[in-house]
């Protein structure tokens, strides 16, 4: 058993393991183990339906099935805790959420903190005094452009059980919108890079009041908030309202903030910034 921690990486929406192959190299090279998860659904599990391959037929994508249907949080959190209890083995472990992937990462916490020795949040969802889909009603969210999903969106969210984006659209309006909510400082080449890195889908359920951070549970773990200062997806006055949310749940165990300079993806493109503060964290 080493006394190196674990960093086990939990990705955001429409995106899997793939994402963090940068980031775990560069941690490699600083001596660091890293697990990066597969949520259900996601990485060799998604659905890439043949009609989302090129010649694109929109009409059929828009009534194909989709493997992720169905899929809750409760087996995020599962396939995440069975991750963390092999982890553990090897020595303490350090959880990192991206996004989408904060709303696992706080409901695991909720659920066995004891198997979690630090919690960081990279950009990502910690929902303390709202529920995540209540948050983009709020003065911090309010400059962030709904159309950068909505206009490639394809297919009944409702009938199809899941979202579904073409992330393949050629339209550059579109591409123009994905870059700006979540690339603007990545050159084109990067940007589209990433896009091919998406699947189309991805499940509904973002959790209930319940999935909120708790006090007894995941307020005890000791926890990080890594702001991205050019993030237009979850802008740096969002993570300070869920920080000063989070704080005042737990006052005696508040964030350790830090910032990263970039956009919501710079920081996986680029991840040398981010392997030194992460390795930071893990030198305690």
């Amino acid at each position: 058993m080493s006394n190196l921690p674990t960093f086990v990486l939990v990705h955001g929406a429409f995106a899997n393991s793939f994402s963090f192959a940068p980031l775990q190299a560069e941690l490699g090279l600083l001596g660091h183990r890293s697990v990066a998860v597969d949520l259900p659904g996601h990485g060799f599990e998604a659905t890439f339906a043949e009609s989302y391959q090129a010649p694109q037929d929109l009409a059929a994508l828009a009534g194909e099935p989709g493997g992720i249907k169905g899929v809750t949080l409760a087996d995020n959190v599962a396939r995440v805790i069975e991750v963390l209890e092999r982890a553990k083995r090897n020595g303490p472990t350090i959880l990192v959420g991206h996004s989408r992937g904060g709303i696992t990462i706080t409901a695991v916490a909720n659920a066995r903190p004891e198997l979690i020795d630090r919690i960081v949040y990279v950009s990502a969802w910690c929902p303390v005094d709202l529920d995540v889909n209540d948050y983009y009603a709020q003065p911090e969210m309010a400059d962030v452009d709904p159309a950068a999903f909505a206009s490639s969106l394809v297919g009944n969210p409702a009938e199809l059980g899941l979202l579904r984006v073409n992330f393949r659209t050629a339209e550059p309006a579109a591409l123009a919108a994905f870059k700006s909510a979540f690339a603007a400082d990545l050159t084109d080449d990067e940007f589209r890079t990433f896009l091919n890195t998406f699947q189309p889908d991805e499940n509904l359920d973002v959790g209930t009041s319940d999935d909120r951070a708790q006090a007894a549970t995941w307020g005890r773990i000791p926890k990080t908030y890594v702001r991205l200062a050019a993030d237009t997806s979850i802008p740096p006055a969002a993570a300070d309202r869920m920080i000063r949310e989070a704080d005042a749940l737990t006052p005696d165990n508040p964030f350790d903030v830090h910032t990263l300079e970039g956009s919501h993806l710079r920081w996986l493109v680029h991840p040398r910034p981010a392997a030194a503060l992460l390795a930071g964290l893990a030198a305690g």
